[in-house]
Formats: C-alpha cells, sequence, structure tokens
C-alpha cells in the first residue's frame, strides 16, 4: 500500500518516496514564545507529531526537528510591555509550550533555538550575499533580492509582484518593496548580536532555512507548519535556501495544516476567541484532546465545539475500555486452534476495518476518514469481539489497537507493556470480587468507598448487571 502525499507546492498528489529511504527528514516551524500556547498550535505539532508516527508504523525512521523562534519583533514588544527582559518572556512561554508538548505525547527529535546559532545565521547570510542574491542597506540590514530569483511566488501560487509587498516599514532602505530582511540592524534598547555588517539579529526566515539545513542537510523530505506560514514564510524559506545550495527542490514534499476555527471564525487576538491549550486541557483532558486535534484532515479547518469534543471523549473511554478488556482476557485465555464460521466472520470484519484505516493515512494522512474507521472498530468490538471466544480474534483485535496506539497514543499505559500488569492485575480482580461480595450485602458504603479510592488511583470500575469490570483512567 503506497503512500501518497498532496504537496503545496504544485498543490497535487505525489507518491510519498524519501531521498534515502527508509530514513525521513522532517522539518516543522515551531512556536515564537512570546504568548501561551493554543489549541490552534498544538493541532499543527500534534497532526506532524501523528504524521511521523504513521511513518514510523510504516517503517520508515523519521527524524523531527521543530525549532525555537526564541528572538523576533513579537518578543521584544511582550518584554517592552510587561517590563520585563526578553529572556525571562521567552522562558515562561517555552515552558508552556513544552508542557503542552508533554501532555500530547508530541515527540520531538531535536529542539534548536534561534539564538543558538547565531554563527550559523552570519555563515549563511555571507552566502547569499557572495552568491549575489542578498545586499547589505546602508543602515547595516541585509536583504534577500527577491528579482534574483525567478521561481519567486510558485509555492503560495501567488504570483503577483504588488502582493509580495512586505515588512512596509523598511521600504526606503529596500531595492524592491518585496524584498525582505535576513538580517535587522541593531534598535536602541534591543537585543543584538555582532556580525560583519554591524551589531543586529536575524530575520525571521533565514532561521529556519539555517537551522533545518544544518540538522537535516541540504535537501529535505518533509517541511511543515501551518498554512498561515505559506506566504511569506515558507515562500522566503524556499527562496533563500535553494539560491544558497543551488538545488531544487530544496523541500521534496511541503504540507501545511489548515486553520482552527471557533463558530466557522479562525481563532484571532482582534476577536478575542483565543482558547489556551491548558484551559483546553483541564476541561477535557490531554488523551480525548489529541484524539479530537486528528479528527479531521489536516488539510481541512477544525472547528471547536463541545460535541465534537463530547464524541471524542466518549472515544477515548471506548478505547481504554475495549484495551483493557481485550489485554485481560489474552491474558487469562488459551490458544484456539480452530475457527468456527462466526469467528472467521468477526475476523474477515476487523480485517477490513484496519486495512480502510491504513488506506485512510495512506492517502495524504487523511485522519478525518481515519478516524471514523476507529470508530468502526469499536463498534464491531462491542458488537461482535466481546461475545467471541475466539483467542485468535482477541488476538487480531490486540494488533489493531497497538497499530492505532502507535499513532494516537492514547492507550500507552495498557498496550504499550501489557505484560505489566502480572500481580497487580490479580489483585485487582480479588479487589473487584471482594467489593462485589460486599454490594451483594448491601454494605454500599465500603463498596463505594473502594471504588472511589480505586479513582483516585487511576482505576475506574464499570457495574454491570452481571458483573463489575475494571478499566484504567488517564486523561
Amino acid at each position: 500500500m503506497f503512500i501518497r502525499v498532496r504537496n503545496t507546492l504544485g498543490r497535487r498528489l505525489e507518491l510519498f518516496e524519501p531521498v534515502k529511504p527508509p530514513f525521513v527528514s522532517m522539518y516543522v516551524c515551531g512556536p515564537t514564545p512570546y504568548d501561551y500556547t493554543h489549541i490552534g498550535h498544538a493541532r499543527t505539532f500534534a497532526v506532524f507529531d501523528a504524521i511521523k508516527r504513521y511513518l514510523g508504523l510504516r517503517g520508515f525512521s523519521v527524524y523531527h526537528v521543530q525549532n525555537i523562534t526564541d528572538i523576533d519583533d513579537k518578543i521584544i514588544n511582550r518584554a517592552r510591555e510587561e517590563g520585563r527582559g526578553w529572556e525571562e518572556v521567552v522562558e515562561e512561554y517555552t515552558r508552556d509550550y513544552m508542557q503542552m508538548l508533554e501532555a500530547l505525547k508530541v515527540r520531538i527529535d531535536l529542539h534548536p533555538r534561534v539564538t543558538a546559532h547565531i554563527r550559523d545565521i552570519i555563515e549563511f547570510i555571507q552566502g547569499l550575499i557572495d552568491k549575489g542574491y542578498a545586499y547589505v542597506a546602508e543602515s547595516g540590514s541585509v536583504y534577500f533580492d527577491v528579482d534574483k530569483f525567478p521561481d519567486y511566488g510558485r509555492l503560495s501560487g501567488n504570483l503577483s509582484r504588488e502582493a509580495w509587498r512586505q515588512e512596509e516599514e523598511f521600504l526606503r532602505e529596500k531595492r524592491s518593496p518585496y524584498d525582505f530582511a535576513l538580517w535587522k540592524a541593531a534598535k536602541p534598547g534591543e537585543p543584538s548580536w555582532d556580525s560583519p555588517w554591524g551589531r543586529g539579529r536575524p530575520g525571521w526566515h533565514i532561521e529556519c532555512s539555517v537551522m533545518s539545513s544544518r540538522y537535516l542537510g541540504s535537501s529535505i523530505d518533509i517541511h511543515g507548519g501551518g498554512v498561515d506560514l505559506v506566504f511569506p514564510h515558507h515562500e522566503n524559506e524556499r527562496a533563500q535556501s535553494e539560491s544558497y545550495f543551488n538545488t531544487r527542490p530544496w523541500v521534496k514534499y511541503w504540507l501545511h495544516t489548515s486553520y482552527l476555527t471557533i463558530g466557522g471564525e479562525k481563532m484571532s487576538k482582534s476577536l478575542g476567541n483565543i482558547i489556551p491549550f491548558k484551559d483546553a486541557q483541564s476541561r477535557w483532558g490531554s488523551g480525548p484532546l489529541r484524539l479530537w486535534l486528528l479528527s479531521a484532515h489536516y488539510r481541512s479547518n477544525l472547528d471547536y465545539n463541545e460535541q465534537g469534543l463530547e464524541q471524542s471523549l466518549r472515544l477515548y473511554e471506548r478505547l481504554r475500555d475495549i484495551a483493557s478488556r481485550v489485554t485481560r482476557r489474552l491474558e487469562r485465555g488459551e490458544p484456539t486452534h480452530y475457527l468456527d464460521s462466526r469467528g472467521l466472520e468477526v475476523l474477515r470484519s476487523l480485517k477490513a476495518i484496519h486495512s480502510s484505516w491504513h488506506e485512510a493515512l495512506s492517502d495524504d494522512f487523511n485522519l478525518g476518514l481515519a478516524m471514523r474507521w476507529v470508530w468502526e472498530f469499536t463498534n464491531t468490538y462491542y458488537r461482535d469481539v466481546e461475545a467471541s471466544e475466539s483467542h485468535s480474534v482477541l488476538l487480531y483485535t490486540y494488533r489493531v489497537l497497538y497499530e492505532l496506539n502507535r499513532v494516537y497514543a492514547v492507550l500507552d499505559d495498557i498496550i504499550e507493556a501489557p505484560k505489566a500488569l502480572g500481580i497487580e492485575g490479580d489483585l485487582l480482580e480479588l479487589i473487584v470480587q471482594v467489593r462485589s461480595e460486599l454490594r451483594a450485602r448491601r454494605m454500599y458504603d465500603l463498596s463505594d468507598a473502594i471504588r472511589d479510592r480505586l479513582s483516585k488511583l487511576g482505576i475506574k470500575l464499570v457495574d454491570y448487571k452481571d458483573r463489575t469490570e475494571w478499566v484504567r483512567e488517564g486523561r
């Protein structure tokens, strides 16, 4: 089953073939830590983590670099507004960002910071000057000469030179209104570093070109970020990188996540509808929130609403319930050597769902369609697998759960190490039996106390008409 991706450069589906398989280099634009991380940021980071995980499931080895832009106009302005140092601002909001990654189980292999790469950035800029793609203004700022890169605008599909205008405040010292800064001359009271052109600091776009190429080389398989970065950020990255390396394409596959909306409107500070991640996490829990962030195609808008999050919470509880049940049943069960007609039918249903889930993710990482098959899997379990006594059916169910968790990461404590239960599982079964006896004797105060105590330990008891089951909690 081949993987196809829709490349923003060219806007067409392409067969996914990394430069040096099975290795995949992936760079995702990270945060500028001047405010708390919100759920729009979280969506992009969760999506690319899921893409990385799925590629890993398919046998690729992905090295994922995601930068931290720790010097920028926004950081300087926030520090000035709050009357504190820019480093203090960076550290506070970087901690918040890192806590978000940990909560969502987003795994980044390397987190380079801009301020640790100033020398590399200066060398890169000097290389562009030497090659004739950049020039030094009288102020000491350095600009990229867009007219020297004829392919400019193709990534964004924006081919109008008038629409290329950027950094309007520097028009008087630029050759063209659409040239962009590689190095910004120092201003009074702002952080700056020495350079051959005088003290200053890096422009926004050059940072990502330098850090991505330093750690991933002059040719990158996947470059990702939010759709709002296509222009000018990624357009400028592409222009300066392909000019410096004389390599086309510099990035083989450009992937971009769409907007997270509220009531159909993009989140923005001007509308006052920003939802900090930590607020959403407190309301819904990390696991359900991750499932929700991965519930729509990454190129489609995702709207924040109670109904969608309630559905994700329900799916989260279903998956954990099923994983707990299957794990316990496999530990108690014995291998079977024959499947009856009903068992064969159930096994075929599971295989069809499993295949459809893979087909969805292989088709441009269609997370929305894939999630529908996750729901179908849970329905099939409760309808058919729960009643099955076949060890083979349970083993295949476990296999599906394992692969689902490789992408969604909400069952790590159950699926990743099922044998770790050991005596813990036996003790929980004994506690459940004792509580059932207390309930039979109408000693409800004691039975409720046991239930509440177990809940605090992360174990949820579910009472049915004829039995009680335990499942792990973990939001």
